[in-house]
């Protein structure tokens, strides 16, 4: 006998092997089942929900896929034969409960078991996402879902530059920028996406023509438009997240009000001085209810109480702490991973260095948000930010 015989012979003597319709059913009852093969071969179809993390890989990513040594695993290749010597290496690094599908993928779609074709990406995306492959809460199927998605950054001064930088080079598929304002040199100390040769520009040309060549592949709608309730919702329509980086608030209660009416996550943030704040507002937050903006501010402050930041000053570097708080975010809600800012104001010191989180309830009352209200509509934001 060869020795491959003989190590086969051992492998199916001490591993459990069960065919494809058991482990569908193992399957429902919570195991995982771990597809091994080779990207090649996933992309021609794999189970619905299998983890498909690859044979040369499996020993350093199955512990963050599958935490729990105890929970069963269900260990599928092509034919069913390296998937024995892949349950094989994870008994010896500790999992308890482990099967080895006779037969394979091959068996499994002779049999008319569901398959699925996940999003295949190209070889130049696997090369460029390489490092979101990488990791089980993203991976081929989160990466899909990012080039599929479509967020609208309202602003692209302070916040909004280095959330859409970093957006784009995450691979969110479309990218929207609503913005009326050009390029001034005053805004070059913190607003990254321009520079000194495109003052006087359009800040959302300016902004699409820095993305496109950081990430070609990316697609950016530009609005060289003011946000106003004439034009709000048609913005708006179609989007998955806002990501509001206006830096007024007429602006920020449009905003809300808008993406309460439509039902999408408002990730928000602000900057003064040294301060700045980042939240998700979404009401409609499938786990649990948060509030919206009007929730934490009926009422806007009186304007001395709220100089803009041409007024009071902002250190440059601030905003990009606050956008890449309110990119990953944003990228949380896509993928639906992580615990997101909804019901959770983040502040953050930059003299400190310090964070400090405070929990927001939704107000039961909100005339926009609390349930079984009717909308009441927009209202003349200049005039109510004016008035307060």
């Amino acid at each position: 006998m060869k020795a491959k015989d003989r190590t086969l012979a051992e492998l199916r003597a001490r591993i459990a092997e069960v065919g494809p319709a058991e482990a569908l059913a193992l399957q429902a009852r919570g195991a995982a089942l771990v597809d091994v093969r080779e990207a090649d071969e996933i992309a021609q179809g794999s189970p619905p929900g299998s983890l498909r993390l690859g044979r040369g890989f499996l020993e350093l990513r199955i512990e963050d896929a599958v935490p729990d040594f105890d929970q069963a695993l269900v260990v599928m290749c092509n034919g069913g034969t390296r998937s024995l010597f892949a349950a094989d290496s994870l008994a010896r690094m500790g999992y308890t409960t482990l099967y080895s599908m006779a037969g394979g993928f091959a068996r499994w779609k002779a049999e008319g078991l569901p398959v699925e074709r996940p999003s295949a990406l190209g070889a130049a995306d696997r090369e460029r996402y390489a490092r979101h492959l990488a990791i089980p809460e993203v991976g081929e199927a989160g990466q899909a879902k990012l080039l599929a998605a479509r967020v609208l950054l309202v602003g692209a001064g302070g916040l909004g530059c280095p959330a859409a930088v970093y957006l784009a080079a995450a691979g969110v598929g479309t990218l929207g920028i609503v913005d009326p304002d050009v390029v001034e040199r005053s805004n070059l100390q913190r607003q990254i996406l321009h520079a000194e040769a495109k003052v006087g520009l359009p800040k959302v040309r300016s902004a699409r023509q820095a993305l496109e060549a950081l990430n070609p592949t990316v697609r950016v709608d530009s609005y060289e438009e003011r946000l106003s309730s004439a034009n709000v919702e048609a913005i708006f329509a179609g989007y998955d997240v806002v990501v509001d980086g206006s830096d007024n608030f007429p602006t920020r209660y449009l905003v809300n009000d808008a993406c309460v009416k439509l039902g999408i996550p408002n990730v928000h943030g602000s900057v003064y001085r040294f301060d700045g704040q980042a939240s998700v507002f979404w009401p409609g937050y499938a786990k649990r209810r948060g509030p919206c903006y009007r929730c934490l501010y009926p009422a806007p402050p009186p304007p001395e109480f709220a100089p803009s930041c041409m007024e009071a000053g902002v250190l440059g570097v601030l905003p990009g702490v606050i956008g890449l708080i309110e990119a990953v975010e944003t990228i949380k809600l896509l993928l639906d991973i992580g615990d997101p800012l909804v019901g959770r104001l983040l502040c953050y010191d930059a003299l400190r260095a310090e964070f400090t989180e405070l929990a927001l309830a939704p107000d039961p009352h909100c005339a926009y948000c609390a349930p079984g209200r009717t909308f009441p509509g927009y209202v003349d934001y200049e005039r109510f930010c004016h008035a307060a």
